[in-house]
């Protein structure tokens, strides 16, 4: 079966074929964080599905070059800076770095490139001309730039690809200098905004005069610069349909004159939105979480982002703490199968089994279908740990069942659970346990045994000795 994805474009699943004539390498661009203030867990759903999408690809043996952008220049940015009295790149420069560090701790792959809005001014600029001398982009009596919807539409171009506008219904020919603007209005939109005095000293010479890029232009701009006039993939979370992604068409294919049957984008996914606590994300409701927030109450990246990756990316999510705490107890599941079967493998390598991989394949090929996916995984435990019960796997076999596991979390990107160091005081006891067992003081082995429970630890005996495990 061929890789099948969700086009929101055409509004159906089907066949994913890379733009290159070779079909191996795959262009990439998600949209990325605005750097203004830490991100939070809705956010990072969209990050985590673009991650799968790109191990998944990579699984299935293509070349995929990832661009995410830095979103470093907007309007609440610059109200920012303005008010902690700070410089543009100082007050960017922290909650860049403060994303990739939770980026990090989800384990999600960095982007290969990660461009700054802020790097791409000569771009923006140049893009911008180009409409403008198409006679699709302005100059207004403020001395902003804007895009027209009215030309774009005269030009025979279809503003409202990704969603169904319906024009006679909508406020049409408003003009807005916001980077965002009601879902409600078809409003031209800033592309070049004149420099005010509120924005300090952010600003940068052009054409028009001293300004600043609008926020829709920016991706345009860089996704070109780094992927091509046209690209396989771009991804984002579905509240950025429209506008923003709407607006990236307009521009892109206002400005570049692109042959019959091809586009700027070929193909776009949107992941749905995420739920907390059954309700949308709000800090006055008290379900409002950053990462670190969550990190704090005690949970692993890792825990969180299996959570994450349980729910198919268009499928409301809803997320809670509870669901949350539950993870530990699954992932537990995986990694006592795991372990056991590491331990009888015992470093043999060997080519992995298929029957994990085939199932695996077939559901992820069918939209990232990850429930059916989770579903092989779990029924090749249960089915693994019924053989390792029954001293069915030999040395390799394990080998071979490890190693599909090990090729199907290329694409889950779990790891290895990090195991904690044992205290001396529970080595001591399973040593005691050890020598009461050996003395057939089974009293005593027990004694040890519920004084081990007390302290939060599990004995499991084992061919090659006794084995300790957090409960």
């Amino acid at each position: 079966m061929a890789l099948q994805l969700f086009n929101t474009l055409t509004r159906t699943v089907e066949k994913f074929v890379p733009l290159d004539p070779q079909g191996r390498h795959v262009g990439m661009y998600c949209c990325g964080p605005t750097v203004h203030d830490f991100a939070h867990i809705g956010n990072f759903r969209t990050f985590v599905f673009t991650d799968l999408l790109r191990r998944y690809l990579e699984f299935r043996g293509y070349d995929v070059l990832h661009v995410m952008n830095i979103t470093d220049v907007e309007d609440k940015i610059i109200k920012r800076v303005r008010e902690r009295l700070t410089t543009l790149r100082e007050f960017t420069s922290k909650y860049e770095a403060e994303f990739l560090a939770d980026f990090d701790a989800l384990q999600c792959k960095r982007p290969h490139l990660l461009p700054r809005a802020t790097e791409h001014i000569p771009e923006i600029v140049a893009l911008i001309e180009k409409l403008v001398a198409r006679g699709i982009a302005y100059q207004a009596a403020d001395g902003s730039v804007y895009f027209s919807i009215e030309k774009y539409r005269g030009c025979g171009c279809q503003y409202g690809q990704l969603v169904n506008l319906n024009f006679d219904a909508m406020r049409v020919g408003e003009r807005v200098a916001s980077d965002e603007y009601e879902k409600e209005a078809v409003a031209d939109f800033a592309l070049w905004k004149q420099r005010v005095p509120e924005d300090g000293d952010v600003f940068w010479p052009s054409p028009w005069g001293e300004g600043r890029p609008g926020w829709h232009i920016e991706c345009s701009a860089m996704s070109i610069k780094h992927l091509g006039e046209s690209f396989d993939l771009h991804l984002g979370g579905e509240d950025l349909m429209f506008p923003h992604h709407e607006d990236e068409i307009a521009q892109s294919e206002g400005a570049l004159k692109y042959p019959p049957g091809r586009r700027f984008v070929e193909h776009w996914m949107h992941g749905s939105h995420l739920l907390v606590e059954g309700k949308k994300m709000s800090k006055s409701l008290g379900n409002f979480f950053t990462l670190r927030d969550l990190l704090a109450k005690g949970f692993s990246g890792r825990e969180i982002r299996h959570l994450l990756l349980k729910a198919h990316y268009r499928a409301q999510f809803n997320f809670t703490l509870d669901g949350l705490a539950g993870e530990r107890a699954s992932l537990a599941r995986l990694d006592e199968c795991l372990g056991k079967l590491r331990e009888l493998a015992d470093g043999v390598a060997v080519p992995p089994e298929q029957g994990l991989l085939i199932a695996f394949t077939k559901a992820m090929d069918d939209d990232l279908n990850v429930s059916a996916a989770w579903g092989a995984v779990f029924e090749w435990v249960t089915e693994t740990n019924r053989r390792l019960a029954a001293n069915q796997l030999t040395r390799p076999q394990a080998a071979a069942a490890l190693e599909a596991w090990n090729r199907v979390d290329e694409v889950f990107g779990l790891g290895t659970a990090k195991t904690d160091a044992v205290p001396a005081e529970v080595l001591a006891l399973v040593e005691a346990r050890q020598a009461a067992r050996m003395a057939k003081d089974f009293k005593r082995s027990d004694d040890a045994r519920d004084q081990l429970k007390a302290l939060g630890w599990a004995v499991e005996d084992t061919p090659k000795g006794p084995r300790v495990k957090r409960l």
